[in-house]
């Protein structure tokens, strides 16, 4: 995804990755002290065991990976299925905190029984966590759906932009209805949860999708866009806009830019919502409202035309207007 905070957009993963690391700690040298735990040989292993696989998770997701691949070459998916780089650490991070979650239960339940109201919230907690990890292992799939039904664009030779396409899922699905147009994929090529960046991948399900031709790859920045003023007929995001921190304003007004007069723009992201809720708990309340968004897109210059959901995300289709 295209960014402009850090090379690496997703580097919470380090806050995350620590967060799991005391998680673990405390797993294997707190709860095993614990009355109730201490003198059970099962709870007594199961709490270490638990709390290793936990570290290990946390270690492998902020620094062993990365590692381990720099050891040799990143190999790209053999055959013809589509691949688009989400990591271990994206599709089964909730499951370990689930595994986090369980656990902490169980030490309350059996160290302070009377405290079980906290137990019943880490249950619940963590069954919120399971909804979550099934929700982001859906991103997974080759036939995982990322645009709506909307009016984008005006004909079929269009020429489209994907701003910040990442390995090529949305550029495959717009080249799929844009028959004699052109779609321009656009991205920094920066993302640490996709190998190389996701560039590789990229070249690789384009030529699977036999796009090759009708796909031209530019590397560059959603708030600096290397094109002209108005050199597209329409653009769209999935996913990509939320991940621009204090530059989401920024971001939009280049989009505006770069579109015709009367060119739309489609832009899905994350909101807060149910189920954002379940992949970031009360994390998922820090993201920009959806009131936010259609107000930056209004002071870009845009129009609101229609707006909905799709994948538990909130998709919003602006409009430049015609002078």
């Amino acid at each position: 995804m295209a960014q402009t905070r850090a090379r690496h957009p997703h580097s919470h993963m380090w806050l995350i990755g620590v967060l799991g690391l005391a998680a673990g700690g405390a797993l294997m040298i707190y709860a095993p002290r614990l009355k109730g735990i201490s003198t059970s040989i099962l709870l007594f292993a199961g709490f270490h065991l638990i709390g290793a696989v936990v570290i290990l998770s946390s270690l492998y997701g902020m620094a062993l990976r990365d590692w381990i691949r720099g050891l040799r070459k990143p190999a790209l998916p053999a055959g013809d299925a589509l691949e688009f780089g989400w990591g271990p650490g994206w599709m089964n991070g909730l499951a370990v905190a689930a595994l986090v979650a369980l656990a902490a239960a169980v030490a309350v339940q059996v160290s302070k029984p009377e405290l079980w109201p906290i137990s019943f919230l880490l249950v619940v907690q963590a069954v919120l966590f399971l909804f979550g990890n099934t929700a982001m292992s859906g991103f997974r799939r080759p036939d995982h759906m990322v645009l709506p039904m909307v009016d984008l664009v005006r004909g079929e030779t269009d020429r489209v932009l994907d701003a910040g396409c990442g390995a090529g899922r949305t550029t495959i699905a717009l080249s799929r209805v844009l028959r004699g147009g052109r779609v321009t994929a656009l991205d920094r090529f920066d993302a640490d949860y996709i190998d190389d960046g996701g560039r590789a991948l990229l070249d690789r399900n384009l030529k699977i999708a036999g796009l090759t031709e009708r796909v031209e790859v530019v590397t560059g920045d959603l708030t600096a866009m290397p094109f002209p003023q108005g050199d597209f007929d329409a653009a769209v995001s999935t996913n990509v806009y939320d991940h621009l921190g204090g530059a989401k304003q920024q971001g939009l007004a280049e989009t505006w830019r770069v579109l015709k007069p009367g060119g739309r723009f489609l832009m899905a992201v994350w909101t807060p919502g149910p189920m954002m809720f379940t992949i970031g708990s009360l994390f998922s309340f820090l993201l920009t409202p959806k009131s936010a968004w259609r107000e930056m897109g209004r002071k870009a210059g845009f129009a609101v035309i229609d707006e909905g959901a799709i994948n538990g995300c909130w998709w919003v289709l602006f409009e430049k207007p015609v002078a």
